[in-house]
C-alpha cells in the first residue's frame, strides 16, 4: 500500500486512473477498531457514482464502494517472467488462434468473427485484439447478427492478467448482461526440457488424426468441420503455415492408450488433446506423448511451448506445472445475453 512520509496510508488513484492495473485497501465492516482490512489488485475498469470496480487476473470484477478505501496505488508492470519464453498478450492469442482454427472468418476491424458449425467455443467466438472499428454497442449488434445468421450464440473470447489484455473491455460486457461461461489458462514453457522428460518408444506420429486416434479423443460424433479444425488445413512443415503432428500411443482393442496433438508456429509448439485411456493414468504415458511431440517440434525449429489448460482440471495443472509450464494469462468466454435481455 502507499505510505506518505509521515507514515499513514494514502488513496494515490483516482478516476483518471481507469485502465491500469492498482492495488487498493478497504476497510470492511465494523468501525476503524473493528473492520477488517481487504486488499485488492487487479485494473481499474470503471469508477462512477462512488463505486469502483476492480478486475482481477480471474476475471471477476469486483464493486468497491470508494468510501471505504484507505489505501491505493498504481502498480507498476510486472517483471520479466522468471520460467519460461518471454512473450506478450497479442502474439499468444494468434498463434493460438492458428492452432484452432476456424472453417470461417470475418474481420470487423481488429476483431476475428470465427464460426466452425458449433464445434468448440474457441473456433466459434469472436477474437478481439484491438479496435472494432464501431462503437462497442454497434460491434455486439455486429457480432450477434452475425453468429445468428449462422444459427449459432455470440461469443467473446477475452483474456485477463497479462500485459495487454482486456480486463477493461470484461467488465464492459458484463455491464451489458454478456455470460461469463468458462475460465481456463495459456500456460507457456520452454519446449527442450520436455522433450527430454521420456523416451518416445512406442509412439507413433502422423499428419493426421486416423480412427484410431479419434477413438481415444474425448469429443464424441466427430463431424467433417471438426477434423478441419483439427488439421488446420493440414499443411506440411515448409513454412506454409502451422505444422500439425498428431500423436498416438497403441492401446489394447485397436483403441490407443494415450494421444496427443502439436501444431508447430514459428517458435512455438502448442499441445493439445493429451488424453489416456482412464485405466492407465499416473503411468508417465502423457509425458511420453508431449516428449515425443516437443522432439518433433524442435527438429522443426521450435523452442517454447503453450498449451491451455482449465482452471478445474487438477491432473493436468500438476502435470504442466512439472515439466516447467507456468499460467501466463487467463481466458474466457463469454455469452449473448438471452433475448430480451438488455
Amino acid at each position: 500500500m502507499e505510505i506518505s512520509a509521515t507514515g499513514r496510508l494514502e488513496v494515490r488513484i483516482t478516476a483518471a486512473d481507469v485502465g491500469k492495473r492498482v492495488s487498493v485497501r478497504r476497510l470492511s465492516g465494523g468501525g476503524v477498531t473493528e473492520g477488517k482490512f481487504t486488499d485488492t489488485v487487479g485494473v481499474l475498469t470503471s469508477w462512477d457514482g462512488g463505486v469502483l470496480v476492480i478486475t482481477q487476473k480471474n476475471g471477476v470484477s469486483t464493486p468497491i464502494q470508494e468510501a471505504t478505501l484507505v489505501a491505493g496505488k498504481i502498480v507498476p508492470a510486472a517483471p520479466a517472467r522468471r520460467r519460461g519464453p518471454a512473450a506478450s498478450y497479442p502474439e499468444l492469442a494468434r498463434v493460438s488462434a492458428r492452432a484452432w482454427r476456424p472453417v470461417e472468418s470475418e474481420r470487423l476491424g481488429e476483431w476475428e468473427l470465427r464460426a466452425a458449425a458449433g464445434f468448440t467455443r474457441r473456433a466459434n467466438s469472436v477474437l478481439p485484439l484491438g479496435d472494432p472499428g464501431l462503437p462497442l454497442d454497434g460491434a455486439l449488434d455486429a457480432v450477434r447478427r452475425w453468429y445468428g445468421e449462422r444459427g449459432l450464440p455470440a461469443y467473446l473470447q477475452t483474456a485477463t492478467g497479462a500485459e495487454g489484455t482486456q480486463e477493461l473491455l470484461c467488465a464492459e460486457l458484463e455491464r451489458r448482461g454478456w455470460v461469463r461461461e468458462v475460465t481456463a489458462e495459456l500456460w507457456i514453457g520452454a519446449l527442450a526440457p520436455v522433450a527430454d522428460r521420456a523416451e518416445a518408444e512406442g509412439v507413433t506420429l502422423a499428419r493426421e488424426a486416423d480412427e484410431a486416434w479419434l477413438a481415444r479423443y474425448q469429443r464424441k460424433g466427430m463431424s467433417e468441420v471438426a477434423l478441419k479444425v483439427l488439421a488446420c488445413g493440414s499443411p506440411s512443415s515448409s513454412g506454409a503455415g502451422p505444422s500439425v503432428w498428431f500423436a498416438t500411443v497403441p492401446g489394447e482393442g485397436g483403441v490407443p492408450a494415450a494421444i496427443g496433438r502439436c501444431v508447430v508456429d514459428g517458435r512455438w509448439a502448442g499441445f493439445a488433446a493429451v488424453e489416456v485411456a482412464p485405466e492407465l493414468r499416473r503411468r508417465g504415458l502423457a509425458t511420453v506423448v508431449m516428449s515425443a511431440l516437443a522432439r518433433r517440434a524442435l527438429a522443426e525449429g521450435a523452442s517454447a511451448a503453450w498449451l491451455q489448460v482449465e482452471e478445474g482440471n487438477a491432473g493436468a495443472r500438476a502435470l504442466y506445472d512439472g515439466l516447467g509450464f507456468a499460467a501466463h494469462h487467463a481466458y474466457h468466454h463469454y455469452r449473448e445475453p438471452e433475448a430480451g435481455a438488455p
